[in-house]
């Protein structure tokens, strides 16, 4: 009972007091904010979801013919496309065009004259022309909106290609340009190359522009490959594919911007890309002809390292290293240049990057190794093993070109270029520098320093005939040959045949420091894709290796008793005092080496497409 006095006692005492807390507060009083009426303008901003987000799912789209038109999307006016990109291109190409040079090597199918073959050949470029729209129809049947509907795809395309075969067609059955392999008359421009290149404009325009950068540069970077290749398959010169790339590119500008004033905005289903960014960082492929360091001359004499190791009197040496026969002199064409090249930039003006470059430098002529023909002005390979020498017997006309020809150890002969250039392959880092000129264009630069390796320029020989035997009499006194007489050189007695391949000649260089600047001009065309012009120079010091061993093949095709006949040093030695050669025939049984270090300066002038990242 007192506990329950005691709680109720407490809880009456609480509440007077909470009561009390209360007496002097003030009533409470909302404030109001004073409303006013304002216009205010709302900016949209697009909201850019991820591919997974709320974008529909792709479907299979096979309305070739139903024209549809998603709402919204900004009609498209004739200039708006044209950028005329592909003009430079094709002048670069026109400038050079006549740097060529007729070549042969083979015999070919019993007709003789015939050009430069290599043994690079692939098939690969009569396929990666259509690259291009074989990825646009992908796509566009696997219901991944481009550009345009099929309607319109198709009119453009069909329009693109028209201009450019009309384009092609015109000037190779105008210029007549012969083919470096000699076959038709109609090797300027590139019509694979500029098919190839109008595909990947198409891939460019439909795709690349409103879906993904990355888009234009597969088919760009698959175009550029093709070009090459025409190129190493002997079925085009640089000049082809640089104005064949022009003009693929020209031509679907056109294409499209004719397509445009005739659908207006029919067709239309998705814009352009958009992007804010005025970051110059970027991701590039390119394409470019290199000028300079388009020779490489050597003195059988001044760069052998010591003559008298070759048993080379220094002084007759000295005597002949005027003589013309003394130098060797390989002559290149105008390099074809691929690069992929890329940069990160830390605001607008500086930035570090790399770049991986190919440089291919095809031979217009290998020097002594070459003769020409006054006829057909074309570079005739030095074998002419059908000429008879009468004087076999003499030991004045017994030279490795006598038993050669004259003593018929051979029935067939010939070179076989297994590369006819020096390919370059060069990888550099350094920094870039960007200098904005407007929204659209800025100039840059860059410094950088890198590693350059070489691949060698290789020709190989082949001979075949019957092994001849040589009869002599020699007559030695104190051990040294005073007299020598020596019969015609004639089969042996089971006629017996040989075959023999060997490195003929090679020409390559060591790794080398590679130094490089250059000047550019970007213009940005649309949100994350530009086009650049450039002007690169690269230096590097080289040590070339040039390598000849033209008699390996008199080592299978004569008898051993032959061969150490001629390969004897007194014999040789008597032979030469009645010639007056410098060398000795022993001496040009055997391979030699010359070394040339040259200071290489390149210019690289062309084209890039860059993502802008």
């Amino acid at each position: 009972m007192k506990k329950v006095l005691f709680l109720l006692t407490f809880v009456a005492m609480s509440v007077t007091m909470s009561a009390d807390n209360y007496l002097n507060l003030e009533p409470l009083e909302l404030d109001v904010p004073e409303m006013k009426p304002e216009l205010v303008e709302i900016v949209e901003t697009p909201l850019n979801y991820e591919l997974n987000d709320l974008s529909p799912e792709p479907k299979m789209d096979f309305d070739f013919f139903k024209s549809k038109t998603n709402p919204d999307v900004k009609e498209y006016k004739f200039m708006d496309d044209l950028t005329f990109v592909g003009v430079p291109l094709f002048v670069a190409g026109w400038a050079i065009k006549s740097d060529k040079a007729m070549f042969r090597v083979n015999n070919k199918q019993g007709k003789k004259n015939t050009q430069l073959l290599t043994d690079f050949k692939t098939r690969i470029d009569d396929y990666t022309q259509f690259f291009g729209p074989a990825m646009v129809v992908g796509l566009k049947l696997g219901g991944v909106e481009g550009r345009s509907d099929w309607p319109r795809l198709m009119a453009s395309s069909l329009t693109s290609y028209a201009i450019m075969a009309g384009f092609v067609n015109g000037i190779k059955y105008t210029a007549k340009e012969l083919r470096p392999d000699g076959s038709t008359r109609n090797s300027w421009p590139s019509g694979h190359t500029a098919t190839s290149f109008v595909g990947a404009t198409i891939l460019h325009k439909e795709y690349g522009l409103t879906r993904s950068p990355w888009y234009s540069i597969a088919g760009y970077g698959v175009a550029t490959a093709t070009g090459v290749m025409r190129v190493l398959n002997n079925r085009h010169w640089v000049s082809d594919v640089m104005s064949g790339a022009g003009i693929g590119i020209v031509s679907t500008e056109l294409g499209y911007a004719l397509c445009d004033l005739m659908f207006k905005n029919k067709g239309l289903l998705r814009n352009d890309l958009s992007s804010t960014s005025n970051s110059p960082s970027f991701f590039s492929i390119s394409m470019g002809v290199g000028l300079g360091g388009k020779d490489i001359d050597f003195n059988i004499f001044t760069d052998l390292q010591d003559a008298e190791q070759h048993g080379i009197d220094p002084g007759l040496a000295a005597l002949f290293a005027d003589e013309p026969a003394a130098n060797v002199n390989i002559d290149f064409h105008s390099a074809t240049v691929v690069d992929a090249e890329g940069a990160y930039f830390f605001n607008n003006y500086v930035g570090i990057g790399g770049r991986l470059r190919v440089r291919a430098m095809s031979a217009k002529s290998f020097g002594n190794y070459a003769d020409i023909s006054n006829e057909d002005a074309n570079y005739i390979w030095d074998y002419d093993i059908n000429e008879v020498y009468e004087n076999a017997s003499s030991p004045r006309s017994l030279t490795p070109d006598v038993i050669r020809a004259g003593g018929a150890p051979v029935t067939k002969m010939e070179g076989i270029v297994k590369s006819d250039h020096l390919a370059e392959f060069t990888g550099s880092l350094g920094l870039y520098f960007n200098l904005p000129l407007s929204s659209r264009f800025s100039l840059g630069t860059k410094m950088l320093i890198g590693r350059s390796f070489t691949q060698e320029l290789d020709i190989d020989g082949h001979a075949e005939g019957y092994v001849k035997d040589i009869n002599y009499n020699m007559t030695i006194i104190n051990g040294k040959v005073t007299n020598l007489t020596v019969q015609d050189p004639t089969n042996t007695p089971n006629n017996d045949t040989y075959s023999d391949d060997w490195d003929y000649l090679t020409l390559g260089a060591k790794s080398s420091t590679s130094y490089g600047t250059g000047l550019s001009l970007t213009y940005r065309h649309k949100g994350n894709f530009s086009f650049r012009l450039f002007a690169d120079y690269d230096y590097s010091k080289k040590t070339f290796t040039l390598m000849n061993d033209s008699y390996h093949f008199l080592k299978s095709g004569l008898t051993q008793v032959g061969y150490s006949l001629i390969s004897n040093p007194q014999v040789s030695q008597l032979i030469t005092d009645n010639t007056g050669g410098a060398f000795t025939i022993a001496q040009e049984l055997n391979p030699y080496c010359l070394k040339k270090e040259k200071k290489m300066n390149y210019l690289t002038v062309g084209l890039s497409f860059l993502i802008n990242l």
